[in-house]
């Protein structure tokens, strides 16, 4: 087994699970899923899309930064949506986050996502 070091930080949500925030094995970090919980209350930050897609990038950002990067070195970003007419607003927020070159990513429609969330992101990052 590689060399690994566990990441967490508590300005992101805590695992809700038998998971990591992050696994980082040399200089490759993997970022377990983000939904749009604050990570003080637990608790998703509301039922607006915007809100929870601002939260899951902030939430993220937390778990970047505590594996040293932050969002532009993400490489690798899945987006998981229960419903994919929000996919233009994951844009327009992710170009408020993000400095081109932007990641390469995958966007997916599910039926369903922890806690009731609308968005859930996970990703891999180079530092």
């Amino acid at each position: 087994m590689p060399n690994r070091a566990v990441i967490s930080t508590d300005l992101a949500p805590a695992a809700i699970g038998t998971y990591s925030q992050a696994i980082k094995v040399h200089n490759t970090v993997y970022l377990s899923g983000q939904i749009p919980l604050v990570p003080d209350t637990m608790v998703l930050i509301s039922d607006d899309i915007s809100e929870q897609i601002e939260q899951v990038f902030r939430n993220l950002k937390a778990v970047c930064e505590a594996a040293g990067g932050g969002l532009n070195n993400i490489v690798k970003l899945n987006i998981f949506l229960t419903d994919l007419s929000h996919f233009a607003t994951v844009n327009e927020i992710m170009a408020r986050c993000f400095d081109a070159p932007y990641p390469a990513r995958a966007a997916i429609g599910v039926k369903a996502l922890p806690r009731d969330a609308l968005v859930e992101m996970d990703g891999i990052m180079v530092v």
